[in-house]
């Protein structure tokens, strides 16, 4: 099961391309050094897997959290710009002042 596992985290790190205009932060090179710690003796490595986390630290219940549909909605709200905050706004207004009409 190691052995697939290696091979298969192998295949991910030639398939992600390395982007030299995010040094310190890009993710191929972060698959890269992990998949190097983890498995130091390649496909004869012993992986046991916590339970309680993933790949990205979290743990499940911290993953359910940041994935639940409330979640995502605040995340999109946040990420919203002003202009388009003030559109939604006055759309909104106009609509009630039709509606009262």
């Amino acid at each position: 099961m190691s052995a697939s596992r290696y091979r298969r985290f192998l295949k991910l790190c030639e398939e992600w391309p390395l982007d030299e205009t995010k040094r310190g932060r890009d993710l191929g090179a972060y698959l890269r050094q992990r998949v190097a710690q983890v498995f130091r003796e390649g496909e004869n490595t012993q992986y046991p897997r916590p339970k309680d986390t993933c790949f990205s630290g979290l743990t499940v219940e911290e993953c359910r959290i940041v994935l639940a549909t409330d979640t995502l909605e605040e995340f999109k709200e946040m990420n919203k710009g002003l202009w388009k905050k003030l559109q939604e706004k006055l759309a909104s207004k106009s609509l009630d002042d039709k509606t009262k009409e």
